[in-house]
């Protein structure tokens, strides 16, 4: 008797994104894997990765929205941190094996006195396991062959940092920061500041970009619900670009536009803007000196007439 196969999982076109609360120990590929076959979605990417270790907003997009994507990869996030005070790891974080243990001798003033040094313009040595590359392989890769790499300091910002809980040896921090600041990387030198050494024992993303975590929804929740249900959960495209400051454009700028056409805007002050034909999201434009260039078009911003976008997504992980 011949075995049953499963039948193929028929895709859909999804546009929208989901705001997601990824689990401890699924790494963000994961989660969107199966974020997409939830939604059965055609195209699907991330807004930035969120190691295993790490739970917290994952915002999803699909379809359309990926072409914006990369919006929040530069955004400011704000994670809340559990930093283990007299365990120092491999890793700097809770996953690595033990280099040291040490008493904790510190008092919640010794803490709220350090905690300042780390706010503002950084220097930070990146982790010797990150995703970073040299000479064409990333730095975990030499981490786990035990070889030594340079790895050049990069400024970092830290916006603010509050001590929320002190339960010694842990300490709660609320951490606002921007692009390519290592968490775990502030627990190492947090805990060198204190003189007993740290690691990263949780993490948690709470905000991005200005999308809450209270906005989201757990993948076990999203598989008890129907299709229709599902979709209602998603948020338009646009609001990866929200912060942008908006352009409507009347019908003739509007097919301009499509064609990929500057307009002019004499008044408009030189930054990125989020575009609106007849109240649709057309996409994102640079104005420079009045004149304002497409950068990216969403699809309803086109027809069959005209050119779509040429560039692929960026900064998003493509499956």
């Amino acid at each position: 008797m011949r075995a049953s196969r499963t039948a193929p999982l028929l895709r859909r076109r999804v546009d929208g994104v989901l705001l997601l609360d990824k689990p401890v120990g699924l790494s963000s590929n994961a989660a969107l894997q199966q974020a997409k076959r939830l939604f059965r979605a055609e195209k699907a990417g991330h807004t930035g990765t969120l190691d295993p270790l790490a739970s917290g907003l994952l915002p999803i997009c699909f379809g359309e929205a990926t072409k914006f994507a990369h919006m929040l990869l530069d955004a400011d996030k704000t994670y809340a941190a559990t930093i283990r005070l007299g365990t120092t790891t491999t890793t700097g974080d809770a996953e690595g094996e033990v280099v040291e243990q040490r008493i904790v001798s510190v008092t919640r003033h010794n803490v709220e006195a350090v905690l300042p040094r780390f706010i503002g313009r950084l220097m930070q040595v990146p982790p010797r396991y990150a995703a970073l590359k040299y000479q064409g392989r990333n730095y975990y890769e030499y981490a786990r062959e035990g070889i030594e790499i340079p790895r050049p300091a990069r400024e970092v910002v830290v916006w603010s940092m509050t001590l929320d809980a002190w339960r010694p040896p842990d300490i709660g921090l609320t951490i606002r920061c921007g692009k390519g600041t290592y968490v775990r990387v502030l627990a190492e030198d947090i805990g060198s500041a204190l003189g007993c050494g740290a690691h990263l024992a949780a993490l948690r993303r709470t905000e991005t970009g200005g999308l809450k975590l209270d906005a989201s929804c757990a993948l076990e929740t999203l598989a008890n619900l129907s299709e229709e249900e599902r979709d209602d959960r998603l948020l338009p495209p646009d609001t990866l670009v929200a912060s942008l400051p908006r352009i409507d454009l009347e019908a003739i700028e509007a097919k301009r536009f499509a064609q990929g056409q500057a307009v002019t805007r004499a008044a408009l002050l030189d930054a990125t803007y989020r575009v609106y034909a007849a109240d649709a999201f057309a996409g994102i434009a640079v104005a420079i000196d009045g004149t304002v260039r497409p950068r990216r078009l969403t699809a309803a911003a086109t027809s069959s007439e005209t050119h779509s976008d040429p560039s692929p997504p960026v900064g998003s992980e493509l499956v």
